[in-house]
This record gives structure tokens, sequence and C-alpha cells, in this order.
């Protein structure tokens, strides 16, 4: 009774401020602590419509108004229609926020914090206040907090939609999502807290993160992208590279700029802290790609024996040995490459239809497959 009420007030509210935005600043229990976090509702939100959420999660030394100035995601929040939450990490003895991503970041994730356990909480006090589609969840983050995004990803898969980790890598041991993860990434090359091709970098953190391209090869892996380290574009101001054609369209995208630092791109920069870059808006890219998933998708496995379309049959799949293909009648010329998940060449044959893959190691391996003027790629498992 108590939260029906609680909800009728709440969406009374809201009829009321349909005409502004709201935010609120609260907290839950959690794992012995008063667990904060800042809710913002749209322009025009009443709670008659499930709108998307995204969580975005500031990094050291943040918090969740910080972010929000930062990020101006409350801004896109009100012109786009959807519900921001800023959830804050703990706080030290020496009172500085931050997230246990894993072996990343300082007391968070020295005491052992379940920031996991919070989030997945804080998803509930909010679906039950809130009108919120459940199936458009979304996570960002600055640094430390895009840290998290990433173990996010990894541990709530099955309540996170998409991520969009900012100026961070990944620093966990494990990962184990339930379905595969669309992801876009932000970072500039003159970061100097978190290097782009990894190491100790010059934050209070003091921790070594992994490459940039390690830490998507490895996504992409996961996802089962067949396109891999595709560079759309590479100028004098940003690169921007994809990973597509994986399970459930998850792609990833990457976007690094030549300008900015450890810094939101094309946000506010943060009093002390590095310029952001002028040549992308990090929050006006995220949003329609978030725009594109949800959780309505059923991950695709190798399962099937034969791999079939119009042009052509690859059977069997997996397989220990021998690969054949029955390629469309009056074929002229076909060639057949097969590639590993970091994208070199492993093996190539021409006009075979019967091919020897004992060589090749166990595993998932990307095969291409040129015949004539059409190509088409596949993924095989490689078994013993």
């Amino acid at each position: 009774m108590h939260k029906k009420t609680l909800r009728l007030i709440l969406t009374s509210t809201f009829l009321l401020l349909a005409l502004s935005s709201y935010s609120q600043y609260d907290s839950i229990p959690y794992g012995g602590n008063d667990r904060t976090f800042l809710v913002h509702l749209p322009t025009g939100y009443t709670g008659n419509t499930n709108l998307p959420l995204v969580i975005a999660m500031h990094g050291g030394f943040g918090s969740g108004p910080q972010l929000e100035n930062q990020s101006q995601l409350s801004v896109k929040s009100d012109n786009e229609g959807f519900i921001v939450v800023y959830p804050e990490g703990v706080k030290s003895p020496l009172g500085i926020r931050t997230w246990n991503a894993g072996w990343c970041c300082g007391y968070a994730s020295n005491s052992n914090v379940d920031d996991v356990g919070f989030i997945n909480a804080l998803l509930d006090t909010l679906m039950n206040n809130y009108a919120i589609d459940t199936n458009k969840v979304y996570a960002t983050g600055m640094s430390n907090g895009g840290f998290m995004s990433y173990r996010l990803a990894c541990e709530l898969s099955e309540r996170i939609a998409a991520i969009a980790p900012v100026a961070a890598s990944m620093t966990m041991t494990s990962c184990n999502p339930q379905r595969p993860m669309p992801i876009i990434s932000f970072h500039s090359y003159l970061d100097t807290n978190i290097p782009y091709n990894g190491g100790v970098g010059s934050g209070f953190s003091n921790h070594y993160s992994p490459p940039q391209d390690s830490v998507l090869n490895a996504w992409a892996s996961m996802n089962g992208c067949l396109i891999l380290n595709d560079t759309i574009i590479d100028n004098s101001q940003y690169t921007h590279i994809n990973w597509n054609n994986c399970n459930c369209n998850a792609e990833i995208q990457q976007y690094i700029t030549q300008d900015g630092g450890h810094s939101w791109p094309g946000g506010n920069q943060s009093p002390g802290g590095d310029p952001v870059s002028n040549y992308i808006n990090a929050t006006d890219l995220m949003w329609p790609f978030f725009q594109q998933f949800s959780l309505d998708c059923n991950p695709l496995s190798i399962s099937n024996e034969v791999v079939e379309d119009d042009l052509i049959k690859v059977f069997p799949n997996p397989s220990n040995k021998l690969i054949k293909i029955q390629p469309y009648k009056g074929w002229k010329n076909i060639q057949v490459s097969f590639f590993n998940l970091q994208g070199k060449e492993i093996l190539s044959t021409i006009n075979q239809t019967e091919i020897d893959i004992s060589s090749l190691s166990n595993g998932l391996v990307l095969m291409k497959v040129e015949i004539d003027n059409n190509v088409k790629t596949y993924k095989l498992l490689k078994t013993e």
C-alpha cells in the first residue's frame, strides 16, 4: 500500500512538473552504507510512458552533480526524453568516492565494495518508483566510472543493453557476460592517466590499465564479431574504428581524439582537469548509439552443422579436420581465407571445395568466402 501511495504522489508531482525537468538527490541502504544517487527526469515526464534509463557513473574524486555538469547528460535527457541516474561511489576515510571495477580503483577496490550489487538494487528501486523501459537501460561513466561500466557489462549484462566507457579501460580478471554487449568507447591519444597503449598512468590510482585495442578486441571476440578493427575515419582530429557483423548486431565503436586528454569529449572541463576534445561530443554520439539496442535479442551460437544461404553451404560446423564448401551452380573462382580473432590471416585456399583445417588452433575462427564477385563471412568452430 505504501509503494502504491508513493507512486501516486510521485505521479501527481510529475504531472505538475511536466513542463520542466526534475532532479532529486536520494539514497538507499545497501551493504551497510547509505548509497547516494542523483536522478534526473526529463522535461515532459508524466510517468505514463516508460522511458529509457542511462546510468552515468562519475570518476574517482567525482560525484553525481559533478558528472552531471561535466557530461551534460541531463541537458541531453531533456532534449531526447530519457531518464538519467548518477549513482555515487562509497567515500573513503579521506572523503574520496571511487568504484570497485576490479583491480581499480582506490578505496572501493581495496575494500571489495559490492558496487555491482548496489547498481542492481538501485535499478530495482528506480523501476519501482519511475516509468522505465526495463529493456533499454544503458551505462556510461568517466574514468573509474567507465571502468565500472565494463564491470556491469561483464556481471549485469542481463539488465544492461549497451555501455559507453569514457577515458577508461577494463580491469577485470574474468568476464562472463550472459549476452553480447554493444559498446561505444571514447578516448584521447593525449590521455596520460589511462594511456591509450596501456600501462601505469599518471593518475593517483597508480594501477595498470590494459591497452584500448586489447580490451575491445576481447569484447569483439565475446560478441562474435566477424569484421574487426575496421577504420572508418582516421584524420588529424580523431580516429573512428568499428567492429561489426556481431551476434545480436552488438557492434563496437571507438573514437580516439587527437586533442583533449583525460576528460569527457565535448563536455565541460572539470576544475583542475584536462581540456576537453573540441572535435567530437561523447554525449551526442552515445545517445543515438544507445537507441539502436535493447535487451530484446537472443544471442546466436554455432550450433548448426550446416551454414547455408542462397549462395553457399559450409559444413560441418563445428569441424576438427575437413570443411566442405558447396557453392552455387556455375561458379568460376572461389577463394577461402581463415582469420584468428585478432584479424590475422592464418590459412588461405583458391578453388578448393574441401579444405583441411586440422593445422588450425582449436577455437573460434573467422572464415571469408569469395565466390566470383560475392563475399560472405562465417564463424567456424575448430574442435579437437
